[in-house]
């Protein structure tokens, strides 16, 4: 408890957030973000005409690339974030971007894959976050050097959340 106080205190007088501060805006950041980054593909694919599209259904078609998996690889994967993954690949399925089929080893398994549309619409988002790469720099002064340094610091939030699932600390 006194640790806490002096780092606190510590935090106080040198200006920066205490470390349960700073953490939970982090937190709060990372859903922000999330939930930005699906109103950017929702923009792109207005912009485009698509409506037969959601922006999380472009997302996961996006992180499926030009692999074949099954839902649950999906999911492990870190591909999809939602409870409804079922149902986004059966719209997906219905409207020609995704395949399925089941495997040969266990008739139970369906694996899917992305269909010639599907690999157009992944095109696309890559071709939107191409774009944002270049402006990253001139229009948000975001340095390769940042996002390294916030891609190693999320690695390790990410590698910190998974052990309290696993470990269940």
């Amino acid at each position: 408890m006194a640790g806490t106080q002096t780092a606190l205190a510590a935090a106080n007088e040198n200006g920066a957030k205490a470390p349960g501060e700073a953490y939970l805006h982090s937190v709060r950041l990372i859903e922000r973000l999330h939930r930005q980054l699906l109103d950017v593909i929702k923009d792109d694919l207005d912009r485009a005409g698509r409506d037969d599209v959601n922006s999380v259904q472009a997302l996961l078609i996006y992180n499926l690339g030009e692999e074949e998996m099954s839902a649950g690889e999906l999911r492990a994967r870190g591909c999809y974030l939602g409870s409804n993954v079922s149902y986004n690949l059966k719209k997906l399925v219905e409207a020609g971007y995704l395949r399925h089929e089941k495997c040969d080893v266990d008739r139970r398994a369906v694996r899917i894959s992305l269909t010639e549309s599907g690999r157009r619409l992944r095109r696309r988002l890559h071709e939107l976050f191409d774009r944002q790469t270049g402006m990253l720099g001139p229009s948000a002064s975001v340095r390769t050097e940042d996002l390294e340094l916030t891609n190693r610091t999320l690695a390790r939030i990410e590698r910190f959340w998974g052990e309290q699932i696993r470990y269940r600390l």
